[in-house]
């Protein structure tokens, strides 16, 4: 079987968890023996791989793209001087030296609303009553905040702001401010956002929230970006039950699928679980077929090592469709990469046993994903750590070992979790990070630096 392994399984497999290592020297290890290293593999992935075609799209669309046009300003922003607070439009001079004890009373001429378009023209003596982001009225040079005033009185304004709507338009009045202002308080400027002709957003920009509210708020409701690659994951094994069905003897849960289309979300791309495919070659061959209209990326997981059901290397390996190799790397020895279907889909297949298919996705399918999408970063965020353990740990010769752990950026250390068997998914699930032990090294000692891989 070639899926989610359970424990029997997962200690029965040479190719996915090298009992039978060749030791150091031995002329059949190395590239004598056809091991692929980890960086060829996916260089290999990575030279294949292509940017997906540029497409319009709504901007709610458009989250998490990546931008392939610059975008300018078409007009200021803000376009027109407007308020910043609930208050009183004045000029300058007229409430020079106000204060408390001797407030500068003024003619209340008008009110405006955010959204107005006949403004009230402010003259000497006068104010206009403002709302938070109206437009300064024509004559006036500041806004003093309501609190600085009395409120104003007469024309229905005696109950402060939340009158405004009760006021007759034009309704005179009178408010005593006891706070100057000088030119421009509480006034945000035309343009003191961005200016008309300035480079709002440049080619290669992730569009996240901050960056769709400004396409918004500088009037585009569309943007050319390279789309979120649709990813297709399918898990193979005649054993897998969906979960929450009844488990029957010799039955596991699928967990790959779920994880794998997880993981592509998280990546930035649109996934789509199939349901496990049993070991049957002609039906995973005809379930690929049929998901390839959907597909940017294809991703199984299982069937690639040297069982009897190894279904995914019978179902594709014919013709040269996929190439299966093996990699110095543990876990995830077996993998296959290739492309599919008239439109030469790039297809990953990855190691069934749910650790192995996890790390597989991190160093392989994620890079895929991030370079479909056209991102300039396609790795996660790699640190050097201190190792801190009770024993050293051991690693296969010639063999590239990730190893679970938990990274705390405080102290700058590492600490491994669970064991190094690719079946435990409860030590995958709390930790944050992959240890890198080297292939030139066979034990990694408490103390020494490690790369250390951040899954966060």
């Amino acid at each position: 079987m070639s899926s989610d392994a359970a424990p029997s399984r997962e200690h029965g497999d040479p190719e996915e968890h090298g009992e039978h290592e060749h030791a150091p020297g031995d002329p059949c290890a190395g590239p004598a023996r056809g091991l692929w290293s980890v960086d060829e593999h996916l260089a290999d992935i990575l030279a294949t791989v292509r940017p997906l075609d540029p497409i319009e799209l709504q901007l709610l669309d458009a989250q998490g793209c990546v931008l392939v046009e610059d975008v300018t300003v078409p007009a200021a922003l803000p376009p027109f001087d407007n308020s910043s607070m609930d208050g009183y439009a004045v000029r300058v001079a007229d409430v020079a030296g106000a204060t408390g004890e001797f407030p500068a009373v003024l003619t209340v001429v008008g009110d405006v609303a955010a959204g107005d378009g006949g403004l009230p023209e402010v003259g000497p003596g006068q104010a206009a009553r403002i709302m938070t982001g109206a437009p300064l009225p024509p004559g006036a040079e500041a806004v003093v905040p309501v609190e600085w005033t009395d409120g104003g009185t007469g024309g229905g304004a005696a109950t402060g702001m939340r009158a405004a709507s009760a006021a007759p338009e034009g309704a005179a009045g009178e408010v005593r401010v006891h706070r100057a202002a000088g030119a421009g308080a509480h006034v945000r400027r035309t343009g003191s956002d961005v200016r008309a002709g300035e480079l709002a957003l440049a080619a290669g920009t992730v569009l996240g929230p901050p960056q769709i509210g400004l396409l918004a708020a500088i009037g585009r409701g569309t943007v050319l970006v390279r789309p979120r690659p649709r990813v297709v994951v399918l898990s193979t094994g005649s054993e897998l039950v969906q979960p929450g069905e009844e488990l029957g003897p010799g039955q596991i849960h699928d967990s790959n699928s779920f994880a794998l289309a997880a993981a592509a979300r998280d990546a930035g791309a649109l996934a789509y679980r199939v349901g496990a495919v049993a070991d049957d070659a002609e039906s995973l061959r005809a379930t690929i077929e049929d998901q390839l209209i959907r597909a940017d990326l294809m991703v199984t997981t299982g069937g690639v090592s040297v069982g009897a059901y190894d279904v995914v290397k019978e179902a594709l390996a014919e013709g040269g469709q996929v190439d299966f190799r093996r990699l110095a790397m543990q876990p995830g020895k077996p993998q296959g990469f290739g492309a599919v279907g008239p439109e030469q889909i790039p297809l990953l297949a990855l190691p069934g046993n749910p650790v192995s298919s996890y790390v597989s996705f991190e160093l392989f399918v994620r890079p895929a994903i991030r370079a479909l999408m056209g991102l300039a970063e396609l790795h996660r965020p790699v640190v050097r750590a201190t190792l801190e353990a009770d024993a050293p740990l051991s690693s296969p010769a010639g063999r590239r070992q990730f190893l679970r752990g938990r990274y705390d950026p405080e102290a700058g250390t590492v600490t491994p979790v669970g064991g190094a068997g690719s079946h435990l998914v409860a030590a995958l699930a709390h930790a944050d990070c992959l240890l890198v032990v080297p292939e030139a090294r066979e034990s990694a000692e408490p103390g020494e630096e490690l790369d250390v891989v951040l899954l966060g």
